[in-house]
């Protein structure tokens, strides 16, 4: 992992705070509750481009601030596009655009190779509730609240929604929590497999960076590979997903981490990684 160096920056509406391996992302537009915004998905960009260039970045947390994660699409600036007399802007290929330019965003942070957690305090929305669904493990508050709201403006799910849920709560409940548009509290998350664990609201950024902490002990190259083979391998058949596990096992096999660890277990050393027993671990 990296030193103690810290490096805080501040991003169009968002800050990105990297220290020992660990990267925190926080949405800072608490007045709009965290909206999502043109230049929230710039931000994002600039994020994953960072994690792709700097190999010490081993975990990456995403979060709110001011009690809200993210309460998904700006419908203020929804009301501003219905006023508007731009035909570039009112036309439905304008939406289109949009969704597809988040959709390359969403791809990319969701092949990311290190682990994302999104530590969800206080509303995950809409769009928001779609964006902590992309993470690979949800933390959340006892304050946390999930609600797929899009029926209330007369909207079909977006940002990824119909693909990720499904697969964490089946299809029924998913049809369900769609078409009621109900809120679900952080109990119900947990019970229906969308959090992975609820903590209290002051402890809920401890428990994400010693999650990510400890994750971070493990293989990045093994991780990344690992996490692509099954985010397809709902969609994907057993001979492809048995081609691409060769070819991954093939990189990970020649990783240095690979070496090390192997030289560590014949010298009879503790593991690189063992998440039982972290103390252990270097």
């Amino acid at each position: 992992m990296s030193g103690s160096t810290i490096q805080d920056i501040a991003l169009r509406e968002s800050r990105l705070t990297i220290a020992n391996g660990i990267a925190e992302f926080s949405h800072q537009r608490p007045k709009a509750r965290n909206a999502i915004s043109t230049d929230l998905i710039e931000d994002y960009g600039e994020l994953i481009d960072r994690i792709h260039a700097d190999r010490s970045i081993l975990g990456l947390i995403i979060t709110g601030s001011g009690g809200s994660f993210c309460a998904g699409g700006d419908i203020g600036s929804m009301r501003d596009r219905q006023a508007c007399t731009d035909p570039d802007i009112i036309g439905a290929d304008f939406v289109r655009r949009r969704l597809d330019r988040a959709h390359r965003m969403l791809k990319q942070l969701r092949e990311l190779d290190v682990p994302v957690i999104a530590a969800v305090d206080g509303p995950a929305y809409g769009a928001g509730f779609g964006l902590a669904l992309q993470a690979d493990f949800i933390l959340a508050s006892e304050r946390a609240s999930f609600c797929l709201s899009f029926a209330r403006i007369g909207a079909v799910p977006d940002w990824g929604t119909a693909y990720t849920l499904p697969r964490i709560v089946g299809m029924a409940r998913a049809k369900e929590l769609v078409l009621t548009a109900r809120r679900v509290d952080a109990k119900e998350a947990l019970a229906l497999g969308i959090a992975l664990s609820v903590h209290p609201t002051d402890e809920l950024s401890a428990q994400a960076h010693a999650m990510a902490r400890r994750l971070a002990a493990g293989p990045r190259e093994a991780f990344g590979l690992a996490k692509r083979m099954l985010n397809s391998s709902f969609e994907t058949e057993y001979a492809t997903l048995a081609a691409l596990e060769g070819t991954a096992q093939a990189v990970c096999l020649s990783s240095d981490y690979h070496q090390r660890a192997v030289a560590r277990f014949m010298q009879g050393e503790p593991s690189l990684y063992d998440w039982d027993h972290p103390a252990n671990a270097e």
